[in-house]
């Protein structure tokens, strides 16, 4: 087997929920690519044959009506109910034997087991007695699932044992299925839903979101698999009935046609996104105007930080600790910001302080507190004050950092901007980011070292040109990569330290912003032109401009008064 490929047709993959609906339909477009070979799990027993009667071209009609004249044939009378579901009974079966028969046309070897996922120890004796013929799993594509839409005070505890064990505890056990040695990926069908809820799924939520914090886990613990949680959107199959089709066109959701999202995870396995642990796939829920409540709210969440699950921080220290860069605060607040109002998109802060920066020694408090207040809100924009505190070791409030933070339905175009050059200042001497790293004029280590070289710089403007590489998702901890980018907008503030360092010769840092609006979103590995006028500066401080451009020249983002603080005292701290 060729060790480079996630998949050849030696590949034996282990398909739950992969015998109907849009997994079949993926099985089957592997199996037509790679003649691999397939164990597939689901619930529905195929041992019966159809009825002669049955043909799969008849329609729901036709065939209710020939469940009932079968059953008072044999003398039965027979309930609605149970004639609903003897049908869906026989169209599942119909399916799964469609399926492997489809997979096998394509020249694949598939074994189906009829089992629930959640027992566990059937599931190992079953599935062990096919790897028997079939070979070692070397692939899983964990697809089940199952819904009970009700709001959250209606549902009962078998609801959320049926929604919530064939995905977490299906898992579990097929985890205890396989050898890690063996396998070299997993799939894990995950839902937009896990990352941003929806009405009546609660239960569907949060067990979407343990798939995708166990991808985490997984792939920290076997580095050599390739681990992926699919956050899809609503497809155009499956669980989607007409009522809930419906639903998706009033909140203007797009529905993902079978064959694209099957060519899309085909994609994934012969072109992995080996940096991404996980994926959002489709459009995102949002909440119509009609929906918006126009009460004002608040709230209050807790977080406790730690530095061994942000491995990032390490590259951000002042001295001998670790501190948390303003911008991760910032990312922290905007994301929750935004996770309250899916379909509002990030737009601006006003007035950003950094009150008392957060320290990872010993006195670090056991949680951090954002209180977040809802100030304005309306069909196009929502606007929040935030305030992030803690206690310290004497039970006394420390504020951390404030900012107000504005949500847009449809952000703004951006203002027409002059052009900006990059070409260099023909008297200034090449100063590079590497340089500036290594001589500790910037203290940052690799996750924020994303200037590259400065192009001109005076005591009016500068002009930087940064770009960062993509950084691990597991490296970005608790702070991962949403709204914003909090390790690029770290690396353009950092023109405020160089252009201190050039002209005082001493160490500055970043303390308050007047407004940031962000137009277009900031990527890894791609260029970025940092433009800075000076507004006002003394030997102990400097409040500049920023403008972001990205290649193409348009208007990324924009900084007003930007305000750092210069100390020749900081030196100690920033001395390599």
């Amino acid at each position: 087997m060729d060790s480079k490929k996630l998949i050849t047709d030696k590949s034996v993959i282990l398909v739950t929920g992969g015998a109907r609906g849009i997994t079949a339909r993926c099985v089957t477009r592997l199996a037509e690519k790679f003649r691999c070979s397939f164990i597939l799990i689901g619930r529905t027993n195929i041992q019966e044959p159809l009825p002669n009667w049955y043909k799969s071209d008849l329609d729901e009609k036709t065939i209710k009506s020939a469940i009932h004249q079968d059953a008072l044939a044999h003398g039965r009378k027979i309930l609605p109910a149970q004639v609903e579901r003897i049908f869906r009974d026989l169209q599942s079966k119909d399916e799964i034997l469609n399926t492997l028969s489809s997979v096998r046309n394509y020249g694949s070897k598939v074994e189906y087991i009829s089992i629930d996922i959640n027992k566990g120890n059937e599931l190992k004796r079953e599935v062990n007695q096919v790897i028997s013929s079939l070979g070692a799993i070397t692939g899983v594509i964990h697809g089940a699932g199952a819904l009970a839409d009700k709001l959250i005070e209606k549902k009962t505890s078998e609801d959320f044992d049926k929604v919530v064990f064939p995905k977490v505890l299906g898992f579990e056990n097929i985890m205890r299925v396989i050898s890690m040695e063996q396998v070299k990926f997993i799939v894990l069908f995950s839902s937009v839903v896990g990352f941003f809820g929806n009405p009546g799924q609660a239960d569907y939520a949060l067990a979407n979101e343990v798939l995708n914090r166990t991808a985490f886990l997984v792939k920290h613990k076997f580095p050599h698999c390739h681990v992926i949680s699919m956050g899809w959107g609503p497809w155009d199959a499956g669980m989607v009935t007409p009522e809930i089709k419906k639903v998706f066109e009033e909140r203007k959701i797009d529905l993902i046609p079978v064959e694209v999202g099957a060519q899309m995870l085909l994609e994934e396995l012969e072109n992995p996104h080996e940096d991404d642990t996980q994926l959002i796939i489709g459009s995102f829920p949002s909440i119509s105007a009609s929906l918006l409540n126009s009460d004002l709210h608040t709230y209050q969440i807790r977080r406790q930080l730690k530095l061994d699950l942000n491995p990032f921080l390490f590259d951000h220290q002042i001295g001998s600790y670790p501190v948390l860069p303003a911008t991760c605060a910032a990312n922290w607040i905007v994301n929750l910001c935004e996770q309250l109002y899916p379909g509002f998109k990030f737009f601006s802060l006003n007035d950003f302080k950094v009150l008392k920066g957060i320290v990872f020694d010993e006195a670090l408090a056991k949680e951090h507190i954002l209180d977040l207040k809802e100030i304005e809100k309306n069909e196009e924009k929502i606007q929040f004050f935030a305030k992030v505190w803690s206690l310290n070791h004497k039970g006394r409030q420390q504020f951390h950092y404030s900012v107000q933070v504005e949500l847009r339905r449809k952000i703004p175009a951006p203002p027409v901007l002059e052009q900006l050059s990059l070409i260099s200042s023909p008297s200034l001497p090449v100063i590079t980011g590497s340089d500036l790293y290594q001589k500790g004029i910037l203290f940052h280590g690799t996750s924020f070292q994303g200037v590259e070289k400065v192009l001109s710089i005076a005591k009016t403007n500068m002009t930087v040109q940064c770009i960062l590489p993509r950084i691990n998702p597991m490296m970005q901890g608790q702070f991962p990569v949403q709204a914003t980018n909090p390790y690029i907008y770290d690396a353009i503030v950092q023109c405020i330290l160089i252009w201190a360092q050039h002209f005082y010769q001493a160490p500055c840092l970043p303390s308050r912003l007047s407004r940031l609006e962000q137009y277009k979103e900031l990527p890894f590995d791609e260029p970025l032109l940092v433009h800075m006028v000076v507004d006002s500066e003394t030997d102990t401080s400097i409040v500049g401009n920023i403008t972001v451009t990205n290649q193409k020249g348009e208007t990324c983002v924009i900084i007003r008064r930007l305000e750092g603080t210069i100390s020749k005292q900081l030196r100690r701290f920033f001395s390599n």
